[in-house]
Formats: structure tokens, C-alpha cells, sequence
């Protein structure tokens, strides 16, 4: 009776389920989280993009004169980063916690926006995990996220 009973096996596979299926739910849950986390980098790179765009295109202005979009409105590259990080961003917090600062270098022969000079968007974002500080406490700093584009003013 004794050999008989150190025979049966009927619970281990139970019991190593158990035991894995905690680092099993972290392994899925990182995999997920981060890349939730890198693709938050490359829409934030998308967005300084966007904004540097709309900072160096030509438009007319009221009295038909024409001018770069950014010289006219300062806040238009600002709105135009936050708008498409309110659309394509990840996040189940405050979607607008981008910070948007541009910084225009200039030609020096010709002046403030003009052909030959450039507009630096940089774009930061704090992102914070959504899940893994639940599991793992050393994951509670966010990530610092920073994207930067030169474009030329043509």
C-alpha cells in the first residue's frame, strides 16, 4: 500500500502550475507594458515631427503677406504636438502631460524665420507603468521619454 501511494502523481502537475504561473503573468505583463512603453517613444517622435512641420510650412497671413505658421502662432506648433499625441498616444492617465518646448535657431545672414533657418521642436513625456509596479515595487519611477526634431526652414 505504501509503494502505491508514493506512485500517484495526480496533483504535481497542479502544484508546478501554480508555482509558474506567477512569473508567467510578470513575463506577459512586461512584454505587454513595455511595449505599450516603446511605442509611446515612437509616437512622441511622430508628434515633434508633426510639430516641426507645421512650424516651417508657408502660409498667408491676413493682409496677404507670406509667413511661417510657427512666426504667426507660437502656440500652433504647441497644439499640433498635443492633438496628435491626444489621438495615437497610449495611456490611461492624463494624455496631455507632454511638455512642448521649440527653440528657433536662425540664419544669421537672414534672420528670424527665414529660408536656411531651422526650428528644433523637443518634445518630453513622463511615462508611467500601468501595471508592473503592481508586481515588481522598484518599477515605481516613470520612464522620461524625449524627442527632438530639427527641421529648415525652406
Amino acid at each position: 500500500m505504501k509503494r502505491k501511494f508514493l506512485q500517484k502523481e495526480s496533483g504535481t502537475s497542479l502544484v508546478e502550475f501554480a508555482l509558474v504561473l506567477p512569473l508567467l503573468i510578470l513575463f506577459v505583463f512586461g512584454i505587454v507594458e513595455f511595449g505599450v512603453a516603446f511605442y509611446n517613444k515612437a509616437m512622441l517622435t511622430n508628434a515633434s515631427r508633426e510639430g516641426a512641420r507645421a512650424g516651417i510650412v508657408f502660409n498667408v497671413n491676413g493682409s496677404g503677406d507670406w509667413q511661417f505658421v510657427g512666426d504667426a502662432h507660437p502656440s500652433y506648433i504647441s497644439d499640433t504636438v498635443n492633438n496628435y499625441l491626444s489621438n495615437y498616444l497610449i495611456t490611461f492617465g492624463s494624455p496631455t502631460n507632454a511638455n512642448v518646448s521649440y527653440i528657433t535657431t536662425t540664419n544669421p545672414a537672414t534672420g528670424a524665420y527665414s529660408p536656411g533657418g531651422h526650428l528644433r521642436v523637443d518634445v518630453t513625456y513622463t511615462y508611467t507603468y500601468l501595471v508592473l509596479p503592481n508586481f515588481v515595487a522598484s518599477l515605481t519611477n516613470p520612464l522620461n521619454f524625449t524627442a527632438t526634431t530639427v527641421m529648415r526652414f525652406e
